[in-house]
């Protein structure tokens, strides 16, 4: 968000928004502080809420857990029989195994529900506003209800229909749903501004292209969800390619050529993000996605002795592989998006010393061995000359100084492969250079869209139209090719679907589009590490128990989802 928002987000403290029920109800205003408040102030504190709750719902355990842990991508098993365990949600998740009590899933459930009544309340209360931001602010509120309706739909394969606040929502689904958001998107579309006049964080006109793609590339899907196989419509496909057409031709993006600057620190000017979750410290964002990967033994700020890694997730040996098939005898770390050395040091057997500053880890897909500063009773070793101590990692806090961090390829549910070190890690977010504990402050903002994905969601749509269409492997050339600040990945000399899904996973992994493109792409009922449940009624996940209990005195209002 711009410069604005900090102050938005702290008037927005001074009107009570109550929490969301299943039936969206919201509380407007404090109708006592009416008179305290500015147009100005009254209309920031109803835009503010609207867009307060993407840090929460895009946390580690929520949104990401359900796109990322749920596929091929990502594993979290129950870590030396101690940690992550969690009464075997993440086992279960990840084996499509959920229910309809999962904490992760209703954490998610809730906070777009919430986001949605919050939507509600501001879209109703900005339509009589006198401020002149209320206009824009209407569009914003109503774009971003027709944002989180797109995730209700693909995640829970419902969405809420609801105008006046005092009403119950009506609920929607299939080709019905498609149409809502998508009138909803085009309504608001001439409305909202360019990147240039609001900033990273809020929602633009070309955010709306992008949904707007994004809509209809999975319109086959939304409106048949468990289908045997889904009819992508040319009109969908031709309307995939207008839009995105139009973000490219726009001109106010670019391809980054330092591919993990799109999700370092200092992102947010990032010319590649399109829209983002604004996770500034001034605005209290707390990324976690740095630290969910990393060894408990990573400590990765020299400043803070007390930030560490969790040995959370891990990506499969299926996810890899993939890697190795596209690269054979060249090691993958050949293609700039799979891993950064940021110091040579990390591969030299000796301990090695360098100042504070210097420090930085590795990141990408990390591997192997592990190095880094070495912490001993709660602070690090330094070299005589004061300098940080940087040598092989050790389980230390485990109190198993004899078993080192070597990442390796197998994990699984096994006792073996459920090891501390088991698995290679992802650090595709910076590790915030503020951060004291490793889980707040978060700085990188989130990426919900970019550059690279409008390229390839354009090739995708090319080649549902058309097979071996040649400006489809132009677009995922023109992607490859950008990451320059090592040698770029090498351009590929045809292109498939089956190819374009592999490429999709080298572009945007752990970006929490995973579970989408497999269900697209007709490879979720597959097998992978851990993962055997062919039924396609997993494709969405369960309503959660509380809600469907909820709206009891409603009968019939709240139908579970099928095979749950």
């Amino acid at each position: 968000m711009n410069k604005k928002l900090p102050i938005i987000l702290t008037v927005a403290s001074m009107l009570m928004i109550t929490n969301a029920c299943t039936d969206l109800k919201e509380q407007v205003l404090d109708e006592t502080l009416g008179s305290t408040l500015t147009d100005e102030q009254t209309a920031n504190g109803l835009i503010a809420p609207v867009y307060a709750l993407l840090p929460e719902l895009h946390k580690h355990t929520n949104y990401f857990a359900l796109q990322e842990i749920s596929t091929d991508e990502a594993i979290l098993p129950y870590r030396g029989g101690t940690d992550w365990g969690d009464n075997g949600i993440y086992l279960a998740l990840h084996a499509h195994n959920s229910t309809s009590t999962d904490p992760n899933i209703k954490a998610t459930w809730d906070q777009l529900v919430q986001s949605i009544s919050r939507s509600v309340t501001a879209i109703t209360t900005l339509a009589t506003a006198k401020d002149a931001n209320s206009a824009l602010f209407l569009a914003e509120a109503r774009g971003m209800r027709a944002y989180y309706s797109l995730m209700t739909l693909d995640l829970f394969g419902i969405v809420f229909v609801k105008e006046d606040p005092g009403t119950p929502s009506k609920i929607v689904r299939g080709a019905e749903a498609v149409s809502y958001i998508e009138k909803e998107l085009l309504a608001i579309e001439p409305l909202v501004q360019n990147k240039a006049a609001v900033g990273p964080g809020r929602l633009t006109k070309a955010a709306v292209w992008g949904l707007l793609a994004r809509l209809y590339l999975n319109a086959a899907v939304y409106r048949d969800i468990y289908a045997a196989q889904f009819t992508f419509a040319s009109g969908d496909m031709d309307k995939v390619i207008e839009y995105t057409d139009k973000i490219i031709a726009l001109g106010d993006y670019k391809l980054s050529a330092d591919y993990f600057s799109i999700f370092g620190n200092a992102n947010h000017d990032n010319s590649e993000l399109i829209f983002a979750v604004d996770q500034r410290p001034d605005l209290n964002g707390h990324n976690r996605l740095a630290y969910f990967s990393l060894s408990g033994d990573q400590f990765p700020l020299a400043a803070f002795p007390a930030a560490n890694g969790t040995d959370g997730p891990a990506i499969t040996s299926d996810f890899y592989q993939s890697w190795v098939q596209a690269y054979g005898t060249v090691d993958p770390k050949r293609d700039p998006r799979f891993y950064q050395e940021n110091m040579s040091a990390y591969s030299n057997p000796a301990d090695t010393c360098i100042t504070d500053a210097s420090y930085k880890v590795n990141r990408g897909i990390l591997r192997g061995q592990q190095y880094g500063a070495v912490r001993v009773n709660g602070a690090f070793l330094r070299c005589p000359d004061g300098k940080l101590r940087i040598g092989k990692l050790t389980n230390l806090s485990r109190n198993r100084a004899d078993l080192p961090v070597i990442f390796t390829e197998k994990i699984d549910f096994t006792t073996a492969g459920s090891g501390y070190s088991s698995g290679y890690r992802v650090e595709k977010y910076e590790f915030s250079r503020v951060s004291d504990t490793g889980r707040n402050k978060g700085e990188a903002d989130i990426s919900i869209l970019r550059l690279a994905d409008i390229y390839l969601m354009r090739a995708e749509a090319k080649l549902r139209k058309s097979a071996g269409d040649a400006t489809a492997l132009a677009d995922v050339n023109t992607v490859r090719a950008a990451r320059t600040s090592t040698t770029p990945a090498p351009a590929l000399t045809s292109i498939t679907l089956d190819l374009l899904f592999r490429e999709r996973g080298f572009e945007l992994y752990w970006e929490m589009v995973r579970r989408t493109d497999m269900i697209r792409f007709g490879k979720y009922e597959g097998t992978w590490t851990e993962k055997t449940n062919t039924d396609v009624h997993k494709r969405i996940f369960p309503i959660p128990q509380t809600a469907i209990d909820g709206a009891s005195n409603l009968p019939g209002y709240m139908k579970q989802n099928t095979g749950y």
